[in-house]
């Protein structure tokens, strides 16, 4: 197929973050176009983002309903290819239900869904059409992370014992929803977030990094989630102790209120032959840590690295890759699998990127954390 791909945009329009993080993902190997979109619930300001992003008029819907049905109706020569849903937490299980069954394959933010329900419904409408749905837990699409998997399934750190991963951020450490801030409203906001604030928001990601680098499930959880901020309706702080299948132990804690913090996503995995330590905000190296050696500091972009983290790095060792190069590599996975498709090709059977499966163990973790915390901090199994 000597094209770029189309796609279509839900969400992501004037004054949205992560609508222009996609765009720029899906852009970044000269693959993809965007042609079409339902950018706000708000039909003017949908038409003004279109405007801004130069789209074609007519192809700058008020609704994701209008969008679907129009879009469906389009020539071979016009049709999308694919459709990419940045909204709130809310408004993700519509729009993907209904693309999906219009035969569109979707690429969706993280969480999956609102509610573990939805999500446990989107992966029957996934199984039952048969298309592509990616959910974009960026993270794991670092190099380094492709390299912290590659060492645990070599056997490299040995029996898996302990595992321990933070994403401290320092942003809600103020009530800064109640200063108009977009972000931050929708975020604390439990009928658009969910059950769950920072615990969703981030200690997903959390969850997700763990479970991609070590293979682990988890088992049962014993949570404790606090509101600091005065007013709040939902937890900026959360404390996790973790019991995976097959006997590892862990630890999540995922907070907004840490001030001074950032983006400090980062895990550390212990095993009875050899330890790992992976920090978000310094991507391109991974340490490995040993009883009775010096540890090593592994850098992307070298000829050392595995297999996995060559072809996920992009540039030359010493020029540094971060979160949009990571972004990319997710929508790089996607095109792959979708071209084939499109060629009369089955779908690569070793595509590497997060799918409904992902989204629906993501709501059962949060839907744990927030049941055991309710209880009083008490151990629960997840319900997946």
């Amino acid at each position: 197929m000597g094209r770029k791909l189309r796609f279509g945009m839900i969400g992501g329009g004037r004054g949205a973050f992560i609508g222009g993080v996609h765009r720029i993902a899906a852009a970044m190997d000269g693959q993809a176009e965007l042609v079409a979109g339902a950018f706000s619930s708000d039909a003017e300001r949908s038409k003004a983002s279109g405007a801004d992003l130069f789209l074609d008029p007519s192809r700058v819907y008020g609704s994701y309903a209008e969008m679907a049905a129009a879009e469906a109706a389009q020539a071979a020569d016009r049709r999308l290819d694919f459709v990419v849903i940045v909204t709130p937490n809310h408004q993700h299980y519509g729009p993907a239900k209904l693309f999906l069954e219009s035969g569109f394959p979707v690429i969706c933010d993280k969480p999956a869904t609102f509610d573990l329900a939805q999500a446990r419904r989107l992966r029957a409408v996934v199984q039952k059409t048969g298309q592509l749905f990616v959910l974009t837990h960026n993270y794991t699409g670092n190099a380094m992370v492709k390299q912290a998997r590659e060492f645990v399934r070599d056997g490299k750190l040995g029996t898996l014992r302990k595992v321990v991963v933070e994403y401290p951020q320092g942003w809600l450490a103020d009530a800064i929803e109640k200063t108009g801030q977009k972000q931050a409203a929708w975020r604390t906001d439990p009928k658009r977030s969910g059950a769950a604030g920072c615990m969703g928001d981030i200690g997903t990601h959390a969850e997700n990094l763990a479970r991609y680098i070590t293979g682990l499930e988890i088992e049962e959880l014993c949570a404790d989630l606090s509101t600091f901020v005065k007013g709040r309706a939902l937890d900026d702080d959360g404390n996790v102790l973790l019991r995976f299948k097959g006997g590892a132990k862990g630890v999540l804690h995922a907070s907004q209120i840490c001030v001074g913090d950032e983006n400090n996503l980062n895990i550390r995995v212990y095993g009875t032959k050899a330890a790992l330590e992976w920090h978000q905000e310094h991507p391109n190296e991974l340490v490995l840590k040993f009883p009775d050696q010096p540890r090593q500091v592994w850098r992307r972009g070298n000829g050392y690295d595995g297999a996995e983290a060559q072809r996920f790095a992009r540039v030359p060792a010493g020029h540094p890759e971060g979160y949009l190069e990571a972004f990319g590599n997710i929508y790089r996975e996607a095109f792959r699998g979708i071209r084939a498709e499109l060629d009369g090709h089955k779908r690569p059977k070793d595509l590497d990127l997060p799918t409904i499966d992902d989204g629906v163990e993501g709501m059962a973790f949060i839907e744990a954390v927030v049941r055991s915390s309710a209880k009083g901090a008490r151990w629960v199994t997840l319900k997946r």
